[in-house]
């Protein structure tokens, strides 16, 4: 189990699919243990009686039906728990490429999947005790003739826990911890993959004005 959880975290996220599958045949005994704890991209499906997309996702999911939730490319799904609280599960969903919904940037496939789950527990004396498990996973490429292709994937998963007033309703606090998750998550995604790449390209083929920088006068 451990062996597959590390392969999962290291696997291209457009292949997590397949690998998943594979594991599932593998480690039937662990089935529950791997659906619950491996995230996957986000797939959309569209309701023919609205005429409204909808995000699938192991939360919204009884055997092989997605019940459908106010449409959109981003989804909430709320239960209650045993605890007398309740879980809330929002999904979000975009597309960077050329042929996505907002056609915007020039990447040839871009995706941004956010997994954030919020367990919330009881009110006692006007407060709350909030735990926010979020998850991003980001996949470019980009193929173009003056630089070729490339591809760059990740995925990052914290956790945050706190106490709030629920004078302003549960609905404020936990639009607020999301905000302030996916702030953190997306400059972390910035400095590990984008700078370390960055990092990495430069020192192993420096920029054309550096290197004139250093070539002595002819």
């Amino acid at each position: 189990m451990e062996a597959a959880m590390g392969l999962m975290r290291r696997i291209h996220p457009k292949h997590a699919d397949t690998a998943l599958s594979a594991l599932l045949s593998l480690l039937p005994d662990h089935s529950a243990d791997l659906l619950s704890q491996v995230d996957q991209p986000l797939q959309v499906l569209c309701d023919v009686d609205c005429g409204k997309e909808f995000i699938l996702c192991e939360y919204n999911r009884d055997a092989d039906s997605y019940r459908y939730y106010e449409g959109g490319i981003s989804s909430v799904y709320m239960w209650e728990d045993d605890n007398e609280g309740f879980v809330a599960c929002f999904l979000i969903k975009k597309d960077g490429s050329k042929s996505g919904h907002g056609r915007r940037g020039y990447l040839q496939e871009g995706a941004w999947d956010a997994i954030h789950v919020i367990e919330v527990g009881p009110e006692d004396e006007g407060t709350a005790h909030y735990c926010l498990t979020s998850t991003i996973m980001l996949s470019l490429t980009t193929n173009e003739e003056s630089s070729g292709k490339f591809s760059l994937s990740g995925s990052i998963r914290r956790q945050m826990n706190m106490d709030l007033s629920v004078a302003e309703g549960h609905l404020c606090n936990m639009g607020r911890m999301i905000e302030e998750m996916e702030g953190k998550l997306r400059n972390s995604l910035d400095q590990v993959y984008f700078g370390k790449t960055k990092e990495m390209v430069c020192t192993l083929r420096p920029p054309s004005e550096v290197v004139q920088m250093r070539l002595p006068d002819s």
